[in-house]
Formats: structure tokens, sequence, C-alpha cells
């Protein structure tokens, strides 16, 4: 290039000096604007035009070189994938650039004031064409412009899809990072000691439980403690502790003296229940949890709560700890969650019953097995003669004034008031609600909001919120043949109360009054949300079968008027999930060992027996799957909707006719869906074609695989087909027809992988998508402090020892290239 310059500044076209004007000459042109750069950039083609002069005369201002340019060919991409525009001065110099959009759904342009500038492709439905400009000035003289397009397509997962496996370890796709982020015995205050993980931890008030699972991410302001929606890089984690593994809690497990449990085990043990609120921050590109914060706070089965909505003060919550009936203590098997956009958490109270102790002969202290409260009981599972979970009931308090363990026994004490005032006969009706929870309040009293019903609550998801239409929220009722919930509130949304700061009191405005439905999923692939009103339908005092007194006794036992209204009974309802597109309701059908060929119906079409490769079997429905509905009208406050089934979890192995109905491959077998989830419509995931998360509880499948986690892009209820389903199970064969959405394909893959013997559950994202929250619940579940079946999390990052004991933990998934999870 030094010699190509030398010879344009010899070159003499002719005598100069005849031509006595002050206008430029050519050398001086080329000197001045004709630099190295310009000439790497535009190649020969404006080295030959500096030369020759044709076509810089022909487009000439002021007699300059002419300035010609180009912002290149059109571009092809999907959403969310990074896009360059590269342009080029094709002849005369520039010394400024610029890039412009001219069309399309608006982006912004990193580097738009150079020749070079990237973009994140926008979220679109359908194919949409982009269009912008690449606009060269020199430093004198007229400006030159280029115009190219860039044809964006609706997202598609952007990573390989992860094998199966049963390796000790937490797998992810290439190009993606695992840290492990909270962990069981974490402390989360100052002055508690680092977790010795080896049974002799104590204070788990302020430390992480056990058996971590929902969770929210909740962005905080860059300092202070209030919320700021579109913080990601610090902010509030709440996360569920729904159980313990106590094989690993204790030096050497759970131990008795004399029938009587000790009560520093048993506090141990009831402190790791409940749920965590935890600061975290990311700092140089990596998460970790602030061990001092002020907005750390753990609430557990001893926390102070209050009950708000129609049964608050009822008889049957009276208690000698509550003899108003307007307050309780404690939560506890919280499972899912669900995420107010008001900025509160709510906590599911789930496998609440088993907790319990019942002595023998308390039906009959309680008028029998006709009477309105045994008929209850029964209903929710706790019938007499049973020692209850963890036999917390037998502790005696080193302070005989503690009632924290005597509640855990219903059992009717005979000599105390007959209205429940002097014992704990009505404590079991104080669990089984929807409990929410101000992040940003460690001092704050939990709500536990009694309008939403009673069951074996999983989650609750609330819809699409639309200013001036009554909002709704999804449950399902975790227990075999149980059923599908959704409340309406009786207030319409503002959105102005997205940034009140009385958190709590608008929780009392949108989940303290409204309808209770539950659902009846017709064959024809309609359905009806039914409501649970008093005195309409069955639910009245004349009913047979249970006599309502009111709308608190329908809402206690909501069960028992889901049976009353002929709900449809699933299998296992558990997480339940709003496309933030659609508006459309998604929820897990984990599993149901009891469904037979007999009892098939439309929306639970199989039952199967599924044989492992290590013996041995699973029968009904084994796998599971995913329903969803589309609301009519696409209104929250519809009480019809679409239904069909968006995949049938099976093996890619079983039968493609009747049980692996949508087709799996190896690549996204899967079974027992559990947690379910739509990214955020903050970022990519969550807006025109959003990404579904999908994690699994699995019992079927564990001789293939251990548990996973798989990314999907769903279409649309209807956009399948129906299809005769033939179930053949213990000698009975019966054909129904159900529907099916079209086969997922390549838009449903296997992201995640976990450790052994542990369950992936809880999820969620900051809200620029680019840090996924993870939960692994009980990794080596089935070992104990002497046979360790799971030395994870320990090993994640390297060898770990052998004697290191597993442990519930968060997990924070990100991109290598810092992206979008997912895309």
């Amino acid at each position: 290039m030094d010699s190509f310059d030398t010879a344009i500044a010899a070159y003499d076209d002719g005598d100069i000096d005849t031509n006595r004007t002050s206008n430029p000459h050519l050398n001086d042109m080329i000197a001045s604007r004709y630099s190295r750069r310009q000439a790497l950039m535009g190649g020969m083609s404006a080295a030959t035009a500096a030369v020759f002069g044709g076509a810089l005369l022909s487009a000439c201002t002021g007699g300059g070189i002419p300035l010609t340019v180009t912002a290149g060919s059109s571009v092809q991409t999907t959403s969310g994938k990074l896009v360059t525009l590269s342009g080029a001065v094709s002849s005369g110099s520039a010394s400024k650039y610029s890039w412009t959009q001219t069309s399309g759904p608006t982006v912004t342009l990193s580097g738009a004031n150079g020749y070079s500038a990237t973009f994140i492709a926008p979220s679109v439905a359908v194919d949409t064409t982009l269009g912008f400009r690449l606009t060269a000035t020199p430093d004198s003289g007229s400006a030159a412009t280029s115009d190219t397009t860039v044809v964006v397509s609706p997202a598609v997962l952007g990573f390989t899809a992860v094998p199966k496996s049963l390796a000790d370890i937490v797998t992810v796709p290439t190009g993606y990072n695992v840290t492990v982020l909270y962990r069981l015995g974490d402390p989360i205050a100052s002055g508690v000691a680092a977790y010795a993980n080896n049974g002799t931890d104590t204070n788990f008030a302020q430390r992480a439980g056990d058996h971590h699972d929902g969770m929210t991410f909740f962005g905080l302001a860059a300092s202070g403690t209030t919320p700021d929606p579109t913080s990601s890089t610090r902010g509030v984690l709440a996360l569920n502790h729904e159980n313990i593994t106590a094989s690993y809690l204790h030096v050497a497990g759970q131990t008795s003296v004399g029938g009587a449990r000790p009560e520093a085990e048993a506090i141990k043990e009831i402190e790791c229940h409940g749920v965590s609120v935890i600061e975290v921050a990311q700092s140089g590109g990596t998460w970790s949890y602030v061990q001092s914060s002020s907005l750390n706070r753990r609430i557990t089965p001893n926390t102070p709560m209050a009950f708000n909505g129609p049964v608050r003060g009822a008889a049957i919550l009276r208690t000698v700890y509550s003899p108003t009936g307007v307050a309780g203590r404690g939560t506890i098997n919280n499972c899912a969650n669900g995420t107010m956009p008001w900025n509160t958490y709510l906590t599911a109270e789930e496998n609440w019953a088993g907790y319990f102790r019942r002595s023998t002969g308390d039906v009959a202290a309680r008028g029998g097995a006709a009477s309105k409260v045994n008929v209850s009981l029964a209903r929710y599972g706790i019938p007499e003669g049973r020692a209850g979970n963890n036999n917390w009931a037998t502790v005696v308090p080193a302070d005989a004034t503690s009632t924290n363990f005597s509640k855990w026994n219903i059992t009717v004490n005979p000599a105390a008031a007959a209205d429940g005032t002097g014992d704990f006969r009505n404590e079991a009706f104080q669990y089984g609600w929807i409990v929410e929870i101000d992040p940003f309040d460690p001092t704050s009293t939990p709500r536990k909001r009694t309008a939403l019903g009673r069951m074996n609550h999983e989650g609750c998801q609330i819809g699409r919120t639309i200013a001036g239409v009554r909002p709704a929220f999804y449950m399902g009722d975790d227990a075999q043949n149980e059923y599908i919930y959704k409340f309406v509130s009786n207030a319409a949304w503002s959105t102005a109360d997205a940034a009140i700061t009385n958190r709590l009191a608008i929780g009392d405005k949108y989940l303290d009054a409204g309808t209770l439905y539950v659902a009846k999923f017709n064959a024809d692939g309609s359905g009806t949300w039914l409501p649970l009103v008093f005195g309409t339908g069955p639910l009245t005092p004349a009913n047979a079968a249970y006599a309502f007194a009111d709308q608190a006794d329908v809402l206690v036992n909501t069960r028992l008027a889901a049976d009353a209204l002929g709900a449809t009974r699933m299998d296992r309802p558990e997480w339940t999930a709003v496309n933030p597109a659609t508006g459309e309701m998604y929820c897990t059908l984990t599993n149901n060992s009891s469904r037979t060929a007999a009892n098939v119906d439309a929306a639970n079409p199989r039952a199967y027996n599924d044989p492992r490769t290590t013996g041995g079997s699973t029968n009904g429905n084994a796998n599971g799957h995913i329903i969803r509905l589309r609301e009519t009208g696409d209104t929250s406050e519809a009480t019809s909707f679409a239904w069909d089934v968006y995949a049938f979890g099976a093996g890619s192995d079983l039968d493609a006719t009747n049980i692996n109905l949508s087709g799996l491959d190896a690549t996204n077998d899967f079974s027992s869906p559990d947690g379910l989830w739509f990214g955020l419509p903050t970022n990519l995931t969550g807006q025109s074609t959003p990404v579904m998360w999908i994690e699994t509880d699995d019992g079927a499948f564990v001789d293939q695989t251990n548990c996973m986690l798989l990314a999907a892009i769903p279409g649309v209820t209807g956009d399948g087909a129906t299809r005769s389903v033939t179930s053949t199970l213990g000698g009975t064969t019966n054909t129904v027809t159900t529907r099916i959405g079209k086969a997922p394909g390549t838009a449903l893959r296997r992201f995640l992988v976990g450790p052994k013997e542990c369950e992936i559950t809880g999820i969620h994202s900051t809200p620029d998508g680019k840090s996924l929250f993870v939960n692994i619940q009980h990794p080596g579940e089935n070992g104990n402090g002497t046979s360790i079946t799971s030395n994870w999390p320990a090993n994640q990052s390297g060898t770990a020892a052998p004697t290191a004991r597993p442990r519930s933990a968060t997990i924070v998934i990100t991109k290598t290239d810092g992206g979008v999870i997912g895309l």
C-alpha cells in the first residue's frame, strides 16, 4: 500500500500551472481524503475511482471525489440472535458513519456510529422485515447512503439437546455455564457459621432450608430495598423448601428415645421447611447471595400468619393458639409458587396432611364417621390411627408452655373446650392454603388467602393482566384424580397497582374476594368452569354427601364442593403456567398410578404398563402429560374454554400408536412433567413465541435418565387433531378419542439433566432472560450418612470427596456469550 500511495502522489495529468483558480487539485483530494483505512475498506473499486476519476466527478459536489457506500446484502435470522450490520466504502473517503433503522419493530443498535453495528433480533410471530440505512459523511461535500434489510423469523431453540444421563452432575448444553448459588444449610445472617454438612449443624431459622422448590426472582434497585422490575443484576430470590431428607440432616438419621423424638432434631427438621427470602447479586458475571442482607428471611412452620378472605374467623380455624380463628402459625410442604405483578410471592401448601397425628378413637370423639368434620378429614386424607410425618407431636419440649410440637396432634382432647379453643383439633384446617409473602418487607406477616380454596395446592399462576379486566389465578390440586381450579377476582386490574408500596394491601384487593371455579373437560374439546359458590346447585345445606353451611364451608372443603359439581378428575394436576403471548393456560398432569383402562377419558386417555430395563414396571398413566386450555374470547373472566393435550410424556421406545402419542424421540422424550414456566415478557423468551420450560419429577424413567429440564416453543390450542387411543391394562381394554396438539418435534428439546436421585423443580429468570435460576431437589435421596448415593453439588466444579453429603441447591445458568437463555 505504501508503494501504491507513492505512485498516486507522483502522478501528474498535465501542466497544472495553467489553471490559476483556487479549485482543489486531484492529487490534493487524494492525499487528504483517500487514506490507507479507506483503501482497505473500499478495496480496488475505490482505488480505481480515485485514479481514473470518472465516478468521482459524476457525483462530485464542490469538485470532491465521489463517496459511495454499501450497507451489505440482506440477512436472514431468527428472534433472539445477534445480528451484525457491516458496511463498507466503495469509493471516496468518509470521516463519520451512522446506522439508523428505517422500518420494522424498533431495535437497539450497538455501535451505531461506526461502519459496523449490532442488535438482537426482536421477537416476531411471523417473518418480519427490518430496514436499516448506513450514512457515510465526508469532511466536506455530500453524504452517501445505502440501505439493507434483515428478515427476522420467529424464535427457534438455539441449543443442541443434551442426551439422557445417569451421571451425578448437572449437565447443560455446550455454551452454557452452571453456578451453584444457594445450598441447604448456607447461612443467611451475619455471625452464622458455615455449614459443616455432617449432621451437627443447627439454627436453620438462619440457614437455607431443604428441598428447594418453587422460586421467583424480584429485581432490586441498585441500592436500598425497593423493587426494580428492570434490574437483572441485583434482586431478591424467594424460594420454597418443600420437605427434608432426614437421613442426611442428622449425624446418623432420625432417632427417638422411648418413642419420643429429641427436641433438637425436631426443631431442625421443622425449621428446614418453609420459605427462604434472600438477596442475590451479580458481580463480574458471577452470581452470589448476600449473607448479611437486611432482606434475608426464613419463614417456617413456626412463623406467625394471618388469615384473610371469607374463612377468616370461621369456627373451624379456632385453636388454643388462635381462639378467634384469625391467626395461624406456620406454613409447610411448600411446593410451587406464584409471582404477583404487585411484587409479592405466593407459596402453596401441598402435602400438608401427612404431618398430623390423629389417634385411634378420634372419629368417635368427633361424632362418628358420618359427622361433617370426619367426612372432611377423610376427604383430605387424614384418617385416625396415624402418627404423623416425623412424629413431631411426640416431642417433650424443655419449655413446658411451648405448643410448637403439640400443634401437630389434632386428636380431640375430651377435657378441652368443645369449640376447639382448648386444643389443636382444628389445626389441620389451618393448612392447605395459598400464602402471600412480601419479599421486600421482612417484618410483614404472611397472609393465607382463603378465597382461593383449600386443597393440596401445587402453585398459583396469575393469567395475563389487562387493564379493566378481572384477573384469573390458575391452580392444580396435586393428588391422584383431583381437579384444576381458577379464581377470578372481583377487582378489575389497574396497572397502577403494580407500583403500590403497600403490597399486601393490593393482595387484599385482588385475592380476598372473587369466584373460585373448578374445571370440567368435555369429550368434544370444550370445557366449563363450574363456580364453587354457596347456594348454587348442590352447594347447599341439603346436599346429601356433605351439608354445606356457608361460603366458608365451601372453601374449607373445596374438594367436596368440586365433587358435588361433577368436575373432571385429572392425573395429578401440578404446576400451571400461562403463555404471556396468547393467555393460554398449561397444566402438568404428572402421572397417575390409579388410572385404569376402565376409567380413561378424553382429557386423561392413557392407562398402560411401562416396563423398566432394570426390572419391574409402572402402571396407569405412568409418564403423565401436559394439558392446555384457551379461554373463550381470550378473557380471564370466561366461564368456558377449549382444550387439548400439548404433549404426552413417554419414552421414545414406547408404542407410538397408543403411548408415545406426541412422537417424542431421543432428544426430547420425558416422563412425569412437574414444574412448568414461561419466559418473562420483559425479554424475547416471553414475547411473540414464548419459551416454555418443563421440569420432571420421575419414577418411571429413572432406569434411563435422571430428571431433566426441557425447553419448548409450543403452538396453540387446537393446532393438532383428534385421535383414538386404546388402553390395555389389567385385562381391560378401552378406547377413547382425545385431542392432541401438533407433534413438538425440534421445538421441544432437553436442556438440562440433573444429578442422581434428584427432582428438577423451581425456575425463574432475571428480567433480561440472561440468567436462569433452577432448583435441584433432594439429590441422592435414597442414601444416608453412611451410604451416600450422590456428592452433588460438591462435585459440580470438580471431584468431591466420597464423604460429601448431597444438598438441595439453587443453581444459576448463564450463556458464555452473554445471550438470552434458550435462544
